[in-house]
């Protein structure tokens, strides 16, 4: 195999294989609908990047690999197939990718991004130089994918499709399992035997690490177990000392205690161990309780692969973040402008604490695109009742991603209606702006001096608030210099 064609290049989970494919000398193509920035990233590495789908794009494939958008009329899946080139999703083609190496696989509803690429630049920093998929561009690592020289391959593992279904790990993390993606997985516990699968594809002898204080989480334990799977658990103490979670009744093997805010704005914490023999301290730069659990989980497999526990604490420290996961892009005009993927209403409401904590006393705007029709209307009343956090909160309309609009047509408008139904303790004010240029507008004639804006999209509305911060910046008063 030596050419490898990829259909949907474009998504985060493609354009992270087919760098890893040009890293090994691979000659790489791809299409998409549109060029995005990993495309753009992609075409400066080397790869053929098409415009468009075309018959024509595949010339020369050996391999063609199709997203989980793709559908099998797709004209160029259909090309591939009548040449007799071999056409996989990521799931079957991951075990390829990944073989030879001792494969680390992050899963969970929340977190996967942020604990995988914590834990690659840890194994970065300590010069191991791992191969590693992350679901974002890394700000430590200065991108989302690299084919190392060393033993690791660390990867997330994305539940959506059952993905992560074609990876046999030698260690997998486990964060969050919440309901999410109905439109795969219509209930929760159709999400939750996804999850079940998943560890079952533990390699015999590996180790599952979960957080205790998620239930769905911690109901993985007993199967994991009988396979003769080490379990090891993690947990943020509720009180300093607390290592037994309240919600599972699992004792900690990892914890966080005295957690204190740091100058930043964020958490410092003391990492211990259940049996005393760790104690380190970690001051993070990414905000918010949950990326200090997100911090554990990496500490717990580092400490398993035998890495000196203070460098860990200090990679841990120095880790800034990646992009679109509390992505803070610019101030103009003191107005901060972060862009989040939170697009789950429990990733909103932990965003929203997370803003609170890092800017308190300043007002808090929230422009909220929608991502698909069936995740707002599975969990609509999860939705309105997650911005209590926020002073203004603007609701576009439902990015639809793969899907269609429903035929009757249900809208973001209904959960802002909801919203102004409900009674709460803090009346926000709330607006349903149906398109992002409506939004940008009324943001750039109401947002004041002092203001956090915080975009949360799984969508394009991170385009929307680069083009408010070129509109703001340009209104600027000049200074006797010529200078805003």
């Amino acid at each position: 195999m030596k050419h490898v064609h990829l259909i949907g290049v474009g998504g985060s989970g493609l354009s992270a294989i087919a760098l890893i494919l040009l890293e090994r000398g691979y000659k790489v193509s791809g299409s998409d609908r549109q060029i995005s920035p990993p495309a753009q990233r992609l075409q400066t590495a080397g790869a053929r990047i098409f415009i468009g789908h075309d018959a024509a794009n595949i010339a020369g494939a050996d391999l063609v690999i199709r997203s989980s958008a793709i559908p099998d009329d797709n004209v160029e899946v259909q090309a591939a197939r009548n040449a007799g080139i071999p056409v996989l999703k990521r799931a079957e083609f991951l075990n390829q990718l990944t073989e030879g190496h001792q494969v680390i696989a992050v899963a969970g509803t929340h977190g996967k991004t942020t604990t995988t690429a914590m834990l690659a630049w840890i194994m970065v920093s300590y010069g191991l130089d791992p191969s590693f998929i992350v679901g974002s561009s890394s700000s430590n690592l200065g991108t989302n994918a690299h084919s190392g020289k060393g033993v690791y391959f660390v990867i997330e593992a994305d539940e959506y499709d059952r993905m992560f279904l074609g990876l046999q790990p030698d260690i997998a993390i486990v964060t969050t399992v919440e309901h999410d993606h109905p439109d795969c997985f219509p209930t929760q516990k159709d999400f939750e035997q996804a999850f079940v699968e998943f560890v079952r594809g533990i390699k015999l002898g590996g180790k599952l690490v979960l957080c205790g204080e998620d239930p769905g989480a911690a109901r993985l334990m007993k199967g994991a177990i009988s396979r003769g799977i080490q379990c090891i658990v993690y947990g943020v103490s509720s009180n300093g000392h607390e290592i037994t979670s309240s919600i599972s009744g699992l004792g900690y093997d990892y914890f966080a205690c005295n957690i204190t805010r740091n100058r930043r704005g964020c958490f410092t914490f003391d990492a211990q161990d259940r049996e005393g023999t760790i104690s380190v301290e970690v001051a993070l730069q990414v905000p918010g309780l949950h990326n200090v659990s997100n911090s554990l989980a990496a500490f717990a497999v580092a400490d398993r692969l035998g890495l000196d526990m203070e460098r860990v604490a200090k990679a841990l420290s120095d880790y800034r973040g990646t992009e679109r996961r509390f992505d803070i892009k610019d101030e103009v005009a003191g107005i901060l402008i972060i862009d989040d993927y939170a697009h789950h209403p429990t990733e909103i409401k932990s965003t929203l604490a997370a803003a609170r904590s890092r800017f308190p006393g300043r007002p808090l705007w929230i422009v909220w695109q929608p991502h698909t029709y069936s995740r707002t209307r599975t969990f609509i009343e999860d939705f309105v009742a997650a911005f209590d956090e926020a002073d203004h909160v603007v609701v576009t309309e439902i990015y639809p991603a793969r899907e269609s609009p429903p035929e009757d047509g249900f809208s973001s408008k209904k959960v802002v209606e909801m919203m102004l139904t409900r009674k709460t303790p803090n009346r926000y004010d709330i607006r349903f702006i149906p398109t992002l240029s409506m939004a940008r507008d009324l943001l750039l004639e109401e947002l004041n001096s002092g203001d956090i804006l915080l975009v949360l999209s799984a969508g394009d509305a991170d385009q929307m608030s680069a083009e408010l911060f070129k509109l703001l910046k340009n209104r600027m008063p000049m200074s006797s210099t010529g200078r805003p």
